[in-house]
């Protein structure tokens, strides 16, 4: 997935929340296009085997499929960082500031341990 190099949303949490604004909305549109487009493929893979295709051709298009979504898992992790993590860290109060850090990066820790399993 491709990124840019805009800032994040929301100064913080409480305001992503309140406006009902995640880290990717900006770039929704992009990731939609890049599900569909993975959608289509994952269709394509199913007709290769309706159509009784060499079974290497099939595991290729699997392979191009499986990045594909790591690239918008990771692409997701990304902006999970820049706009929730952050988000935390501007958090004014000190004692809740403490906890949504934690509470944010073991959001993404936990995401990044089920991409890699």
């Amino acid at each position: 997935m491709e990124t840019s190099d805009r800032a994040p949303g929301a100064p913080n949490e409480e305001a992503a929340v309140d406006s009902g604004q995640h880290g990717y909305t900006a770039d929704k549109d992009a990731y939609l296009r890049r599900l569909r487009r993975i959608e289509g493929q994952v269709r394509g893979i199913a007709r290769m085997v309706e159509e009784d295709k060499y079974c290497i051709d099939i595991l290729t298009q699997v392979a191009a499929v499986t990045k594909a979504l790591h690239a918008v898992s990771l692409g997701l992790v990304e902006e999970h960082i820049g706009h929730c993590v952050v988000g935390a860290v501007a958090e004014p109060d000190p004692d809740l500031r403490a906890e949504a850090i934690d509470v944010k990066v073991k959001e993404a820790a936990g995401a990044i341990g089920r991409l890699l399993r």
